[in-house]
């Protein structure tokens, strides 16, 4: 959701009324920031929760602060196109994201989870050798007895696979479930380098 103003208390009125508190019903912290202009400059929008659509609200993204979560950014509307893993930080512009452009059109907050583990599979349909994984893996080249990454089990927490060794190249979320193939998690080709859990911590 967008950023919501607050109701002005009005004037002269006591800070804290005598009497029980009323449960709390403020809005959820600010979460992520987004800028039109590189070094947190222009127009900006202000969200804490997962958006389908930023098109009416920036024309284009250059930087980007993020307060808390993990975020996932997606080039294009309802979560398609190019994605780009974020998490707490100051982005001062795209290219510390790693983004090929200044177009950021949809975002979508990743659960955060205490444990993560997940299954990698020489072939489809979760067949063939297997490899668990429970942390962060910067080349799985190192770590697998097999090339390519045909499909994957997500058993625990969220991940972000990168096509190339050391988080670099496309990326793209897993949340818990079943891939029984590489397009399931919008890849053209079943190249994986690296592997990361989505979390708030490093």
């Amino acid at each position: 959701m967008g950023k919501v103003s607050r109701a002005r208390r009005p004037a002269g009125a006591p800070a804290h009324p005598a009497g029980p508190r009323p449960l709390s019903l403020s809005f959820p912290p600010l979460q992520i920031t987004f800028y039109e202009d590189r070094g947190f400059q222009g127009r900006r929008f202000e969200c804490s929760s997962d958006h389908p659509n930023l098109q009416p609200y920036l024309s284009r993204c250059n930087s980007i602060r993020v307060d808390s979560g993990c975020w996932m950014l997606y080039e294009r509307p309802d979560y398609q196109g190019p994605q780009y893993f974020l998490r707490r930080g100051d982005y001062p512009d795209h290219q510390q994201w790693l983004g090929l452009s200044d177009a950021v059109r949809s975002c979508r907050l990743i659960p955060q989870s205490s444990s993560h583990r997940i299954r990698l599979y020489e072939r489809e349909d979760c067949r063939g050798q297997m490899v668990e994984i429970t942390e962060d893996c910067s080349s799985l080249q190192d770590r697998l007895h097999f090339q390519e990454v045909h499909s994957c089990s997500v058993l625990e927490g969220c991940w972000v696979l990168y096509e190339m060794p050391s988080y670099r190249g496309r990326q793209y979320l897993l949340q818990p479930g079943e891939y029984r193939r590489s397009h399931d998690w919008g890849a053209a080709s079943a190249r994986v380098g690296s592997l990361r859990r989505a979390t708030d911590f490093y």
